[in-house]
């Protein structure tokens, strides 16, 4: 089953590495024999589902989450090791819908109007007053 990041990007299975371990936790008697903890390792930069300017753009973003190369997320929140595969299989969309999503508008530098700049000294002068009044005057 692909991992679909956006509505357009699916990461294929042939892709994805899974490892399997024991999970701490509760889980009753089973808890020593299943193997319910998930490990989901992709390779960032080996990927076709992404462009090499989204590969570029992720790998910026991302930073210490990528070791040689690929990200790892670790599920063991479910007694069930399905469970446990598809919250890491959403894990993994959502940090790389976040990570390639596109950058935001750069913001465009403008002045205080002067009525904001009227209010702004009109305060400061209030604010001085109040403090003006709580001064002693025995000197």
């Amino acid at each position: 089953m692909p991992v679909q990041v956006t509505e357009t990007i699916a990461i294929p299975d042939s892709e994805l590495r899974w490892r399997f371990s024991r999970s701490s936790g509760p889980g009753g008697q089973g808890v020593n024999t299943t193997d319910s903890r998930v490990e989901l390792v992709f390779d960032l930069p080996g990927t076709k589902a992404l462009s090499p300017a989204l590969i570029e753009r992720a790998l910026a973003r991302l930073g210490s989450r990528v070791v040689d190369g690929t990200v790892v997320i670790a599920a063991s929140e479910f007694r069930s090791q399905l469970r446990n595969r598809e919250a890491a299989m959403e894990r993994l969309a959502e940090l790389l819908r976040r990570a390639i999503a596109a950058p935001p508008p750069t913001r465009r530098a403008t002045k205080p109007s002067k009525g904001a700049k009227r209010r702004r000294l009109e305060d400061k002068r209030r604010r001085s007053d109040v403090k003006k009044l709580r001064r002693s005057t025995d000197d």
